[in-house]
């Protein structure tokens, strides 16, 4: 598998990201500060994800693209497009209820030029065992929120790192 990296390219407020090979947790806080200062730019009006040479990506990474789903409709009414030509990828997406969020899109056409001018973001893996806790924390209770099914299959994970992060705050 390749390694993963986003990239990106902007367009009169319009806004591409690619997530490249496999795509984990350790992308997700270079992915996180780069969507807070893209909501924060005054032209930003509309956002695609563009997932089609994605080869996986984890539950975590799942959880911030829908929490940016759900941001970008609360800020700006708007319901982000993403695009996954992956029959895998795509299934995950729509198991995980991404259909109420998103609009998915499953074919490039209309879309073929998206990949122009796209840039690096500077991935930085390194991340405290704390930070990386409450980000897996966060986006899975995103992800909870989007359907039931989730709700099920995360609700233990989710107990156990509330946990972790009670434990921690009580011993500092």
């Amino acid at each position: 598998m390749i390694p993963g990296k986003i990239l990106f390219a902007e367009n009169d407020g319009t806004y591409v990201l690619k997530l490249v090979g496999e795509v984990r947790l350790t992308l997700c806080s270079s992915l996180e500060a780069f969507l807070e200062k893209m909501f924060n730019e005054p032209d930003f009006s509309s956002v695609i994800i563009d997932l089609t040479d994605t080869d996986s990506i984890d539950s975590t990474s799942l959880g911030l693209l829908a929490k940016l789903s759900i941001q970008a409709k609360k800020n700006l009414g708007l319901v982000p497009v993403i695009i996954s030509t992956q029959d895998d990828v795509t299934r995950i997406l729509l198991s995980m209820g991404f259909d109420r969020v998103f609009i998915i899109v499953r074919e490039l056409e209309g879309y073929e030029n998206l990949n122009l001018n796209m840039h690096d973001i500077t991935c930085d893996g390194n991340m405290e065992q704390s930070t990386q806790a409450r980000k897996v924390l966060d986006a899975h209770k995103v992800l909870m929120s989007l359907n039931e099914e989730n709700r099920e299959a995360f609700s233990e994970l989710v107990k156990q790192l509330e946990q972790i992060q009670t434990n921690t705050q009580d011993e500092v």
